[in-house]
């Protein structure tokens, strides 16, 4: 018989670099679950995916063990590293940050793809450039 999901956390952390601290410390014990165990077992899960943010949903079981799937990085994030940029425009209608072309929104899309809701490259490479656009990017070519 399948265990009963009793809670689901959605975190963001950065990867193979998890602390017990602040952040992390009153989700994971108000959920049941051993945060010590939990910050090993992540690191040594992403210590290949070092220096980015991982989004990572972990579904709660009745017996506190649990189950965690990794996400690949947020678009924004992604849009940033290829700007060489640390945060988007405040005003993004006014003041621009950058602009990336549209074989990097196609490499951006490629990469997001498995975790967006997107039928094809096409529809991905929209969302992508959605995103840019509220970041104060602007997409050329």
């Amino acid at each position: 018989m399948a265990k009963k999901v009793t809670k689901i956390l959605k975190l963001q952390i950065p990867g193979g670099k998890a602390v017990p601290g602040q952040a992390l410390g009153p989700v994971l014990g108000g959920a049941g679950i051993q945060i010590g165990e939990f910050v090993k077992r992540f690191n040594d899960e992403t210590k290949d995916r070092v220096g980015e943010i991982v989004p990572t949903v972990v579904e709660i079981y009745e017996d506190r063990s649990y189950h965690m799937t990794y996400k690949t990085e947020p678009a924004s994030n992604l849009i940033l590293k290829v700007l060489g940029q640390e945060k988007g425009s405040g005003k993004p209608n006014s003041a621009k940050i950058g602009s990336i072309t549209k074989a990097q929104v196609k490499q951006i899309a490629e990469k997001k793809m498995p975790d967006l809701n997107a039928n094809d490259i096409d529809g991905a490479m929209k969302i992508i450039s959605g995103t840019a656009r509220s970041m104060g990017v602007d997409i050329k070519g």
